[in-house]
Formats: structure tokens, C-alpha cells, sequence
């Protein structure tokens, strides 16, 4: 828990709020320029500055349909470090992650690394699932090694668990403590847990257990607002990205007049 203290400040309710980088070149969306969406992701990160977050977490989430990691060209990983180093540059103080859609964690602790950043999200740490890009298999022990090449050890690993967007009827005989554990047994740094989709809220109910069941950090992922937020009060952290977008929507602008929830 110390190592999350040192890096967010404090131990409980760090809001961590999301920059939902728009679709770069080569994804089928993408309309932009990749100035023009840097643009755009270094000045959210000012936004988010003078909301006062705790931290900023980004991801290519415009990236419309996800590939995972073999199917990712090596121009993501050069675009997400250009437009990560830039944010970074103005995030005075704030720590910051990354994530890279879908389960490309080799590549977002590439990026971290290159991009001087503190942390980041990874899906499929332990257990198998089939997302929605298809069967995602467990990576902490190739993850955790190549961190290690990378002499990256100072940078977090925040893991999901049963993750949404995802069925996991493969391991419904796992407990959601159990994988809990194992994450922690496979030394993650923090775990994060999820609604079944991108802005609906996490179960209550599996917070607690999961505090229950590790000595770990524990993240809400999903569906925190100002409505539910009391619900969630015993969380580590939220990281959010709904909340802070006009009509509570991740795809909307970022509306730089919402509070900060706690």
C-alpha cells in the first residue's frame, strides 16, 4: 500500500480521470491528423490539471474495433508515446498513466517507459477471458519480465479482474476473490474492478470483497458519479472518464465546469 500513498498522495478515493485519446491514424475512425489529436489530448490534460484530479490515466479508447496485441501495428505505440510524452510535459506534478486497447500491455509499458510516466492499466493479467477482440490469456509472468529488461520496476501495474466487455464463463468457478489473489500471489500493484461496460458502475458488493481478500490497492473502473460515488467511499481510487464528459458520455468533450467527486 505504501508504494500507492507515495504515488497518489493518499490512500483512499485518488481520482485518477481518463483521457480518451481520439482514433489515431490507421484505426478505422480516425479523421485527425496526429497534431491535431495531440492537440487535443495535451489540452485535456490542462483541463484536468485545474479540476485538480489526482491523476490522469490515457488511452487510445477512440481505437474502434480493438485488435490485441499481435494484430497492433507498430504505429500505435510510436503515436500513444509522442502524444503520452507531450501530455506529461504538462501534468506538472499529477501522475500519469497509460492504457492500450486491447490488451497491447507490452506496448503500454514500452510507452510508460519511453514516455516518463508512473503507471499503467493492464487487462489479462491472470486467468483467461474472451473479450470482445476475441481470447485474452494471462501476461503477468511475460509482463513482470520484461518490465524488468526494461529496468521498469518504478512503474505500477494496475491489473483488471473480470473485467467488462468480457464473458468469463471459462473461470465462473473462480471466485472474484480468488482472482483476486492470484493477481496479488503474481504481484500486481492494484487491482481494478468494472460494470460489464465502459460507464456503468461496479457492483458494490465486490469492492468489499475484494478489500476483504487482498492486502492490495483496490481501483473502481467504471460507472462512478456524483449520484453513486458514496457507494464506493472505501475504494483506493476511481478512475473515471464518464463522469467528466457533457452528457456523462466517454465518446463527448471533456466538460472542464464538472467538480471533482472527492
Amino acid at each position: 500500500m505504501i508504494p500507492f500513498k507515495q504515488l497518489f498522495g493518499h490512500m483512499q478515493c485518488a481520482v485518477i480521470g481518463m483521457i480518451h485519446i481520439r482514433a489515431l491514424p490507421g484505426s478505422p475512425l480516425n479523421n485527425q491528423s496526429i497534431n491535431e489529436i495531440n492537440d487535443i489530448a495535451c489540452k485535456e490534460m490542462e483541463i484536468y490539471c485545474k479540476l485538480g484530479v489526482d491523476a490522469v490515466l490515457l488511452e487510445n479508447m477512440h481505437d474502434l474495433p480493438y485488435v490485441q496485441s499481435d494484430k497492433m501495428g507498430p504505429e500505435t505505440t510510436a503515436y500513444m508515446s509522442k502524444i503520452c510524452s507531450n501530455a506529461k510535459k504538462l501534468a506538472k506534478n499529477i501522475p500519469c498513466g497509460v492504457q492500450i486497447l486491447a490488451s497491447c500491455n507490452d506496448a503500454a509499458l514500452a510507452v510508460a517507459s519511453a514516455a516518463e510516466l508512473q503507471f499503467i492499466r493492464v487487462e489479462g493479467f491472470v486467468y483467461s477471458h474472451i473479450a470482445d477482440e476475441g481470447p485474452t490469456h494471462a501476461c503477468a509472468g511475460s509482463l513482470l519480465r520484461y518490465r524488468k529488461q526494461l529496468k521498469a520496476e518504478h512503474i505500477k501495474i494496475f491489473t483488471d479482474i473480470k473485467k467488462k466487455h468480457s464473458s468469463h464463463s471459462l473461470t465462473q468457478d473462480v471466485s472474484l476473490s480468488t482472482t483476486a489473489q492470484t493477481a496479488e500471489f503474481f504481484l500486481s500493484d492494484g487491482i481494478v474492478l468494472t460494470g460489464q461496460s465502459t460507464g456503468l458502475p461496479t457492483n458494490p458488493e465486490e469492492l468489499q470483497e475484494a478489500k476483504n481478500a487482498v492486502d492490495l490497492p483496490v481501483l473502481i473502473g467504471s460507472g462512478i458519479n456524483i449520484e453513486n460515488v458514496h457507494q464506493y467511499i472505501n475504494a483506493n481510487g476511481f478512475i473515471i472518464g464518464s463522469h467528466f464528459k457533457n452528457k456523462n458520455k466517454w465518446n463527448e468533450e471533456l466538460n472542464e465546469k464538472l467538480p471533482v467527486l472527492i
